[in-house]
């Protein structure tokens, strides 16, 4: 017969004191109780023995709600960001599997997440809900392939594997189980159903004819032909696969980009919702992982389902954008994590080398040996995540890599050497000394804080740099340093070529871009000098 607690305890047969619980205790651990009052940032929350009263339970409703608004945009700014573009390329008229291409190079006049004036841009959508397509790519092109959620699906010209000879990419959308050729062909997979296409060309002779040329001579977009080319005679002969004609190269329509006004910058307001549900409602429902899509899915956007909150979700709905572009604006302009500046005591900064292009690892290092990848950490950067595509077009490992002559990197900076945001009613100065490690080219770029766009202004092209187009190259100084000033007017005694003006009325950011960086930059043997405010 085995006793009861209290009467082996009784007995001194227990080495160990009774629980509370065997004790009779009523109160429970201080540590896992919950008052009946909770003073907290949404005020007086009030429980009775633990339960919450209706207005506590409708207030930590609307919390939770805005919460998941806040992160389903902070989280998922990435994929709005592709689809804003998509629907600004529409309501201008160009549709899938086009090309907008800028001949005489892009301006102000259009407005794309920091976008440059150095190079010949062209963009389109490759749309792959039909069957795979084929994009034969221009040779010295500086491109990247991307889904529609901002996922990297594959680069092509110089840092792809055509190697800037120019190839065949086959590009392959979710769902498609049909027969894929042996060879003849790059070929990258996409999550989703379109993919934006984004490259770039160098100036040759500091003119933009060759290459535009180049790209308008040899780009090709058209459906993929099974059983053509790269489909051998022994694969057929192995049975599944039939022999087929091959396809027909197709020149895409080209609209012309150059002063074109078109708007592709995400929405900050209630639309923004509505924006991310017309994604949601187009691509996969399994695209991005589920965690990201949970809050998506809680503030009512579930693929398949009519969008549609009422007057109290559309107030928490209108109240969490504001928040959030709040917060995904002050990551870009003014960040806290002092790992984000490139050098000691600088305003010069840049996210993705701490994370990469997936803002999860650090870049690998490249030694005499080779490249030298780091253990994977685990985590997403969020911040920056939320940070770099509240502020950029684009991602590709091309833009995040120690990789000395490939590619380009890029420093942001949004305020002067004394930590002040920069005035366009102000002048400004910065020097690059002698010895400006870029292989192609280097050049600032400046953008207007509300659009994170080219600063409009009466110069259309508010860059300076090594290039003598589409404005005069910036001349170096006896000592072989280059300073450009930053004002509303041309400082007296300073050449066109390094100057940038500024509007009055509008506050700024700018870039320096290094195309085919040296090593000077990646071991910081060489630093811009910081911008100084000229009194």
């Amino acid at each position: 017969m085995r006793l009861p607690l209290h009467a082996m305890a009784a007995a001194g047969l227990l080495a160990v004191p009774l629980t509370a619980a065997a004790q009779g205790q009523k109160e429970p651990p201080a540590a896992i109780a919950t008052p009946d009052r909770v003073e907290t940032r949404l005020g007086t929350l009030e429980f009775t023995d633990g339960a919450p009263g209706p207005k506590t339970a409708a207030a930590l409703y609307d919390h939770l709600d805005f919460t998941y608004a806040f992160r389903a945009f902070t989280d998922t700014f990435r994929g709005v960001s592709v689809e804003a573009a998509r629907q600004g390329f529409e309501a201008a008229g160009i549709k899938d599997n086009e090309i907008l291409i800028f001949s005489g190079l892009m301006d102000s006049s259009s407005l794309f997440l920091t976008a440059n004036a150095d190079t010949v841009y062209f963009l389109g959508f490759v749309d792959l809900s039909k069957g795979p397509m084929v994009v034969e790519t221009p040779p010295g092109a500086l491109g990247t392939i991307d889904d529609m959620w901002f996922h990297w699906v594959t680069d092509f010209g110089r840092p792809g594997p055509d190697r800037g000879e120019g190839g065949k990419y086959l590009l392959v959308g979710p769902g498609y189980d049909g027969p894929l050729p042996e060879g003849g062909f790059y070929v990258g997979h996409s999550r989703t159903s379109r993919v934006l296409l984004l490259g770039r060309a160098f100036l040759e002779n500091d003119d933009p004819k060759a290459p535009v040329e180049a790209i308008k001579s040899s780009t090709r977009i058209y459906p993929y032909a099974p059983g053509g080319v790269g489909t051998s005679i022994a694969e057929y002969l192995e049975g599944g696969v039939e022999l087929g004609r091959d396809a027909t190269p197709e020149t895409p329509v080209f609209h012309e980009g150059t002063g074109l006004v078109i708007n592709t910058i995400p929405p900050n307001d209630l639309s923004y919702y509505e924006m991310l549900n017309d994604l949601v409602q187009a691509e996969p429902a399994d695209v991005i992982d589920p965690e990201l899509m949970g809050p998506i899915a809680a503030i009512g956007i579930e693929k398949g389902r009519e969008f549609a909150p009422d007057a109290r979700m559309r107030g928490i709905l209108t109240e969490a954008a504001a928040v959030a572009n709040a917060t995904s604006r002050t990551l870009g302009f003014d960040p806290r994590d002092p790992e984000w500046f490139y050098y000691p005591d600088s305003q010069w900064w840049n996210p993705l080398f701490l994370g990469g292009y997936q803002f999860e690892t650090p870049l690998p290092e490249i030694t005499r040996e080779g490249a030298k990848p780091y253990p994977p950490t685990g985590y997403r950067q969020l911040d920056a995540r939320t940070s770099f595509f509240y502020m950029a077009t684009g991602i590709t490992p091309a833009m995040a890599m120690r990789l000395p002559g490939v590619g380009s990197q890029y420093l942001f900076a949004a305020k002067d050497g004394d930590g002040h945001f920069l005035d366009g009613a102000k002048t400004y100065r910065v020097t690059l000394p002698k010895g400006i490690p870029a292989g192609e080219f280097w050049s600032f770029t400046l953008y207007d804080n509300q659009t994170r766009s080219m600063l409009q202004t009466p110069q259309k092209y508010p860059r300076a740099g090594s290039q003598s187009y589409p404005s005069p190259a910036a001349e170096a100084a006896a000592d072989g340093s280059t300073t450009i000033w930053f004002a509303p007017e041309q400082p007296e005694g300073v050449g066109r070529g390094n100057w940038i003006q500024t509007d009055p009325g509008k506050g700024w950011v700018t870039i320096l871009r290094l195309y085919s960086p040296l090593e000077a930059f990646f071991d910081k043997s060489w630093r811009p000098g910081e911008i100084e405010a000229v009194e």
